[in-house]
């Protein structure tokens, strides 16, 4: 692991406001400064540098945690009646220690194993974070907890595991076996309630069930009490949501109340003489026009479904690339029987690379927060690292090679000195000889670099096993010809691989097929279409020690790779051999997937051109290379098409990944499912806007 950055200054501490003023003004996260108190029992408790408070009570933060949050938002009685498939939306301010997300999940548990109808039921737990704690400090307070609540313990390691880098914007944490998502937005917490979409156009619509008010005391940090947290607030509840807070200062009695929550005063935690729980009345809502009032959800200890009749129990995917296969995915742990659907087979088209380079195009970091393929890229990396657990359970190939990647920054959009903005263990650059020693290059200077620790190759073929071994996804060839929709449901028609004609009935459909879509549905932009052709030989013992020994990005890309068992399955490789790979063509409003020679040539020359001692190392003789040609799909802005089709309740359509399919598709999935089922997506408002198959840029066909 690399950790010094050599050719920039060091980033600046949070001491002063005046550097905090700056940071906040790139939108860089000023992570928590922690300092230390001894509680009352004589145990070591984090105190928040920021703002001189404890982070949770002297006397005993978790039975705090239990007392206030879980007691009085009626969280047991709650979460243990939720019908199957329904989904539990709570949402804190102040994530700190993660201490009341421990609480809830270990609750969560415990409650899912004594009531069966939970086994489909979902649990949305969306936190807010200014100042996050350091993953060193969190996993010194964490431990210090797992030695005195020792049945927290099985929850910390995965929560440390997934906990992200200290980056601005959404970061959702998927822990499917216990049917728990987590969202944690990092940075303002008005700012990042404000991103959370509520569309009413959509139906079912989503809102808060409960609230944890846990933010700092208000005459510590006043900001988490103002007027715009209570209106985010109100906007994002519903009838009967509930929220607790161990605060009974008067601004939060009065922003409650003034935001339609009835209070009450009651006994607080330990020592403390009243803490407040309130409800949301229906008054209050049906005259916010945020919030549509006919979405009256039963009374709370009820928790019925208010939309049962448009949640799905059956959906089509059309297209098993890897859109399709993570739409399949993202549907099927949420209990949804998946049909996936193509006309040849999985991966058959351009998913289908024997390796795919999991590292993303880096923005400045004031944009990172709103840049998909950079948090698409964080998303897919912990999704893969947990699939890859999946994998060594099932004793196949793992999904994700973690190897980090160095761009030589030849066509990209930072520098070195907004390289720096970054946290290290996300992005940094190294040394000459640090980078040198770590690509294998001898002579190239590669002092001007772009390291990313966290980069890796995915293993598309056992991403596909992996997925297609989820009980609830079954595959079925068919080349489809026809979507119809009606009222109660929707018919896919096409012809299987007998020539038959076949017929499926589902309650909606994902059209998941790249450039093929809009021949599905003509409301599906018709995209441009680029032809790329990714090309890979079995390198010499002397040539595989002079090549590149991790990814390198230039004007393309290369990497070694060893092919596993089953690879041949997709590709012409040479199992369990070390291959090297290098990419890839871009030939626009091309459609053929023949392999050309010439194209294997400008893959080497574009290589060569960017290093050029790797001119007498990979071979001339370019006849017995191997490759691969597929089709990518791209829009005018280049965003991908996710959403809900106009003038449609039940076709919904996840295309134009253009090439960055394995960094983006994991994460839009996600966001699409969401909406299909009323839930808060871990994409902004404006994002999910952007990437709407409606939006205006989609209008103009191209020419």
């Amino acid at each position: 692991m690399f950790t010094s950055k050599s050719t920039s200054a060091p980033k600046e501490t949070p001491d002063s406001p005046a550097q905090s003023k700056t940071a906040n003004s790139l939108n860089i996260i000023t992570p928590a400064k922690i300092n230390w108190q001894v509680d009352d029992t004589g145990n070591q408790v984090p105190v928040s540098g920021e703002f001189g408070d404890v982070y949770f009570s002297h006397s005993d933060g978790l039975a705090e945690s239990r007392y206030v949050f879980l007691a009085y938002n009626q969280l047991p009685e709650r979460l243990a009646n939720l019908a199957p498939k329904q989904c539990f939306t709570i949402a804190e301010l102040g994530f700190g220690t993660g201490l009341n997300l421990l609480a809830t999940w270990l609750l969560w548990r415990q409650l899912r194993e004594t009531n069966p109808q939970l086994a489909t039921a979902r649990l949305h737990f969306i936190t807010t974070e200014k100042f996050p704690i350091p993953i060193a400090d969190l996993t010194h307070i964490l431990t210090l907890w797992a030695q005195r609540a020792p049945e927290l313990t099985e929850l910390i390691t995965p929560l440390l595991a997934a906990y992200p880098p200290l980056i601005a914007g959404s970061h959702r944490l998927s822990f499917f076996d216990d049917n728990l998502t987590v969202d944690m937005w990092f940075g303002d917490a008005a700012e990042s309630l404000a991103r959370l979409a509520l569309d009413t156009s959509i139906k079912p619509t989503p809102c808060v069930d409960a609230w944890f008010l846990d933010g700092f005391a208000p005459s510590c940090n006043s900001t988490l009490w103002a007027e715009n947290i209570f209106a985010q607030i109100q906007r994002l509840s519903g009838p009967n949501t509930t929220a607790a807070t161990y605060s009974s200062a008067g601004i939060v009695k009065r922003g409650l109340r003034e935001h339609g929550f009835e209070i009450s005063k009651v006994k607080g935690f330990g020592r403390k003489n009243q803490m407040l729980t309130a409800v949301m009345t229906e008054t209050a809502l049906e005259s916010s026009s945020a919030v549509n009032s006919q979405n009256k959800p039963a009374n709370i200890t009820q928790n019925i479904p208010t939309y049962s009749n448009l949640k799905p129990d059956h959906s089509i995917v059309i297209g098993a690339g890897v859109s399709g296969l993570l739409t399949a995915w993202s549907l099927a742990n949420r209990g949804i029987q998946v049909t996936l659907l193509d006309k040849s087979a999985p991966l058959a088209g351009a998913s289908g690379n024997p390796r795919a380079l999991l590292a993303p195009k880096m923005t400045p970091i004031h944009h990172v927060d709103e840049h998909l393929h950079t948090m698409g890229y964080l998303y897919s990396s912990r999704l893969y690292h947990v699939l890859n657990e999946t994998a060594a359970q099932q004793n196949t190939a793992p999904i994700l090679e973690p190897t980090g990647a160095l761009d030589l920054l030849i066509k990209a959009n930072i520098g070195p000195k907004q390289i720096a903005d970054y946290p290290d263990d996300m992005a940094t650059t190294l040394s000459l000889v640090q980078a040198q020693d770590a690509s294998g290059l001898k002579t190239q200077d590669v002092s001007e670099n772009l390291y990313l620790p966290q980069s890796g190759l995915v293993n598309p073929q056992a991403l596909k096993d992996t997925i297609l071994n989820h009980p609830l996804i079954h595959f079925q060839q068919l080349a489809v010809n026809d979507i119809s929709e009606t009222e109660n449901d929707v018919c896919v028609e096409g012809y299987d691989q007998n020539q038959q004609v076949t017929s499926i009935t589902a309650d909606n459909v994902v059209v998941c097929a790249a450039f093929e879509s809009h021949q599905l549905d003509q409301r599906i932009f018709d995209c441009r279409k680029i032809r790329g052709q990714l090309s890979w030989f079995t390198p010499t013992a002397e040539q595989l020690a002079s090549l590149p020994k991790i990814p390198l990005k230039y004007s393309g890309y290369c990497t070694p790779f060893t092919a596993q068992v089953y690879d041949g399955q997709l590709n012409d490789v040479t199992e369990c051999s070390p291959q090297f790979l290098l990419g890839a063509s871009f030939i626009r409003n091309d459609t053929d997937t023949g392999i050309r020679q010439e194209e294997h040539q400008i893959s080497r020359d574009k290589l060569v051109t960017a290093i050029p001692e790797m001119a007498s190392v990979v071979p001339t003789d370019i006849s017995g290379w191997q490759g691969r040609a597929g089709v990518r799909t791209q829009t005018p802005d280049y965003h991908p098409i996710v959403g809900q089709l106009i003038d449609s309740e039940r076709v919904w359509v996840m295309s134009a990944m253009g090439a960055k399919g394995y960094a983006i598709a994991p994460l839009c999935a996600e966001a699409l499912v969401d909406r299909m089922l009323g839930s808060f997506t871990p994409l902004s408002t404006a994002m999910l806007a952007r990437l709407s198959p409606n939006r205006t840029r989609l209008h103009t066909p191209l020419t």
